[in-house]
């Protein structure tokens, strides 16, 4: 079963079962992947799928952080509901140690040498780790690695 259809299976055993957060996440995320086969006029691959839920969960952090520093605990409450559903959906992330050798071959495979060669192996290190680490992550450590 796809990703795709998973959720869609998952938003109707919610809906039974009257969760009306994950409910609601997950027709948001439903609600991504709808607007960009409309837009690209494409079916979405499971890749793509992942894609936008690390996007939806980088939304719902920035925006706990935001709520927290507004002292709104009820809303910081439901942020994390939110990204606890999202990240069920998400394959393992990766530990610092896994991601420093994966960036190292990649940087090896690409000759990168100093930090003007830091967008080959970002794009490099993006299709080769997936969702596993946010970006964030992977440019701090491939500046490490690069200086």
């Amino acid at each position: 079963m796809s990703l795709k259809e998973q959720l869609k299976s998952d938003i109707k055993d919610a809906m039974r079962a009257k969760e009306v957060v994950k409910r609601d996440t997950l027709r948001n995320i439903q609600a991504a992947i709808k607007q960009i086969e409309v837009d690209e006029r494409r079916d979405v691959s499971d890749a793509d799928v992942e894609a936008i839920m690390m996007k939806y969960l980088k939304q719902r952090e920035d925006a706990k952080t935001q709520f927290a520093d507004a002292g709104r605990d009820d809303l910081v409450e439901k942020e994390n509901a939110e990204i606890a559903i999202v990240k069920a959906y998400l394959p393992e992330p990766m530990d610092d140690t896994e991601l420093e050798n994966i960036l190292k071959e990649v940087i090896a495979s690409v000759g990168a040498e100093s930090m003007k060669d830091m967008g080959k192996v970002m794009g490099a290190a993006k299709k080769e780790i997936g969702s596993r680490a946010d970006g964030g992550r992977i440019n701090v450590m491939v500046k490490k690695l690069l200086s």
